[in-house]
């Protein structure tokens, strides 16, 4: 045997023994989690235990994140707690997610970036749909577009705070990254139509134009409708859809991250009916209605200035056509348990026509 293979039987054995460790550990706590499963149950019911919580949670990965001590990246460590609770998670009841769908698209992917991969995700085909089946208890929670960097905020979504009786129990944001993908075929070359949705393809615009301007761009519903496209129509057709997609259909990344504008990303909300206690990092959603008058946004605006609370997001939406009042989406920091908060909240319900308060939740850990 040589020195090599003598240093590195060494540092294999010392692996094989942390390994042995680690796996044990696993197992010791998902014991563990059993037993909270257990306790829950006992004290609150097999029906009305609540095994999901969203601050507890957040607080748990923060801590992983300032406690680590490297070689690994905060967020790598992180990421490999998220999906070791998920799969405990899954031992006291597994989690129903459904989500906009179609399966295999950004929507997804932030689904299990939030619950990780043991939670069972359902796609749906519009937020409506999302929304309704959450409200009647066919899925724990659901995982709806809210914001995008470069598109600003999803209007539907918002008006269907309206209409649902829903509560806002996280967030999740996604960094959005474009691949080129296509069937057998390992590079550019052949390539005669590429499938994807409108406002991708606007998004890969330069990218396209530099390296396919003669090839047809065929815009389709969906990332993954392209991804399915490019593998049914054969080797001249190619996709730009997520990796994810790539995965789902088998086919090859020929080019990654074609996006014009890198820092591309988008928030989605989970929706759920439970309140989230304080995680120590929140924030808060409402809606209110306001009449229309001139300085209304600006009498509105006084009450968080007065506070010293800072916005982190408005958005108007109309009322009905015969409705004289405006309504607005606002997110700001804090928790609508904190004392100050609560300040806010009674001098907005005593000046506005009507506030809703959509949810109080932990700031995005990942």
């Amino acid at each position: 045997m040589s020195d090599q293979e003598k240093e590195l039987k060494v540092l294999r054995d010392q692996i094989d023994s942390i390994d042995k460790q680690i796996h044990q550990l696993l197992n010791d706590r998902a014991r563990c989690a059993q037993e909270v499963a257990e306790v829950k149950e006992k004290h609150q019911g097999p029906q009305d235990a609540v095994f999901y919580r969203p601050e507890r949670e957040a607080q748990v990965l923060r801590r992983v994140m300032a406690r680590n001590e490297g070689p690994l990246a905060d967020k790598e460590v992180a990421r490999l707690f998220r999906e070791v609770m998920s799969v405990c998670l899954a031992l006291e009841k597994p989690m129903h997610v459904a989500f906009l769908g179609p399966e295999g698209n950004f929507t997804q992917q932030a689904a299990s970036k939030h619950f990780g991969h043991s939670a069972h995700c359902i796609p749906f085909s519009n937020s409506d749909e999302v929304f309704r089946e959450v409200e009647a208890g066919g899925a724990h929670y659901g995982v709806v577009p809210i914001e995008n960097s470069s598109e600003g905020m999803v209007g539907h979504t918002l008006d269907l705070f309206k209409r649902f009786q829903l509560t806002i129990c996280g967030e999740v944001k996604l960094n959005i990254h474009h691949h080129l993908l296509r069937a057998g075929a390992e590079g550019l070359d052949g390539i005669t139509h590429i499938y994807s949705p409108q406002q991708t393809l606007s998004q890969c615009r330069s990218w396209l134009d530099n390296h396919f301007l003669s090839a047809e761009r065929v815009p389709v519903s969906s990332n993954s409708e392209a991804a399915r496209m490019a593998l049914q129509q054969g080797p001249g057709a190619a996709a730009i859809a997520s990796e994810l997609a790539a995965d789902l259909y088998q086919l090859n990344i020929v080019s990654k991250n074609i996006d014009d504008q890198s820092d591309n990303s988008t928030r989605y909300l989970i929706i759920g009916d439970q309140d989230v206690g304080e995680s120590g990092q929140d924030k808060t959603s409402i809606l209110v209605t306001v009449r229309d008058k001139a300085g209304a946004l600006y009498e509105l605006l006084e009450h968080f200035h007065k506070h010293e609370i800072s916005l982190t997001g408005i958005e108007t939406r109309p009322a009905s056509a015969e409705s004289s009042h405006s309504v607005f989406y606002i997110d700001f920091q804090g928790h609508s348990a904190n004392s100050h908060i609560q300040k806010v909240l009674q001098e907005l319900e005593s000046d506005t026509v009507e506030l809703k308060i959509l949810g109080s939740y932990p700031v995005a850990v990942l």
